[in-house]
């Protein structure tokens, strides 16, 4: 933590609603949700994924999406043969409450809480992040109320206590513009990785709102090509002509789809080749009703 005073610690905005503010009571969900990710999905060697450049996971509840969200995060965790060196995790998150961001905007200092413990910023790496310029700056209010990026944040201090993060919050729309600031920060990711730092990049998105169960899980099919193929460009396209079909109460086929878009040009030039899927599902699956559903999906990089 070093000389991070009050201002820098960013505190939970969802504790007691998105997860449990007990620290007992999320310790004891994050550990199940781990194990039913271990029990419900192939393990990720099945997929036989080589070096995880990055990973796609859902941000909905911890009740609702943790379990779609742990498999992915276990894949930092020792049990899974990750590197015992801490990671950076550099966090794409999307913007649902920051309406004058345009751009990225990084928090780079000090440490975000939760009831688990800090987890610190990688300052260094945020820097360089920011120093890349235009759309990326650094905005600590548009993190303050979002839960995007705080709800991944206790699964990751379970399977990787000592990992630093960089918070990006991204509102870039899906255009040439995004695909460009996510080239440039991929490039950015690569040239960390070749001097072997341990760097992964994670995009936090759900899929589609607020359709039925199996309407969801057949817009998850429809963009998950395009996501296993590193396809920015053709992902926002598909997920723009699906919100104009007529499917009953679909208001987005992903909340998140920019920060995808940035993420998947990100990982392309960070040397990504391909995308596994590690686990789907809808809140319908979580006890939620079928009717109105958001789904999930859980993606791995390498």
């Amino acid at each position: 933590m070093g000389r991070a005073t009050a201002t820098d610690i960013r505190e939970p905005a969802v504790a007691g609603s998105f997860y449990p503010a007990d620290p007992r009571r999320l310790r004891t969900l994050v550990a199940r949700q781990l194990y039913e990710a271990g029990a419900r999905f192939p393990p990720p060697s099945a997929a036989g994924l080589g070096d995880v450049v990055g990973i796609l996971v859902p941000h909905a509840g911890l009740e609702y999406s943790g379990v779609v969200a742990a498999a992915a995060w276990r894949l930092l965790g020792p049990g899974d043969g990750a590197s015992p060196v801490p990671p950076t995790v550099v966090i794409l998150g999307t913007n649902h409450r920051a309406l004058w961001l345009e751009g990225v905007g990084a928090w780079d200092r000090g440490a975000w809480r939760t009831p688990l413990g800090h987890t610190a910023i990688d300052t260094a790496l945020a820097a360089e992040v920011v120093a890349l310029g235009r759309p990326f700056t650094i905005d600590l209010d548009a993190h303050r109320a979002e839960h995007s990026i705080e709800v991944q944040l206790p699964l990751l201090q379970a399977v990787a206590p000592a990992a630093r993060i960089v918070p990006l919050a991204v509102a870039t729309g899906t255009g040439s513009a995004a695909l460009e600031a996510g080239a440039r920060l991929g490039s950015l990711l690569a040239a960390r990785r070749a001097d072997r730092a341990k760097v992964l990049l994670a995009v936090s998105t759900d899929m589609a709102h607020y359709p039925r169960h199996r309407d969801a899980e057949w817009v998850t099919e429809q963009l998950l090509p395009a996501i296993l193929a590193l396809d920015a460009a053709a992902l926002a396209a598909q997920e723009r002509d699906l919100r104009l079909r007529g499917v009953p109460n679909l208001a987005c086929g992903m909340c998140g789809i920019e920060p995808a878009v940035v993420g998947l040009a990100a990982l392309g030039a960070a040397g990504a080749r391909r995308g596994v899927t590690l686990a789907a599902a809808t809140s319908a699956d979580a006890g939620g009703p079928d009717a109105h559903t958001v789904g999930y999906l859980a993606v791995a990089f390498d």
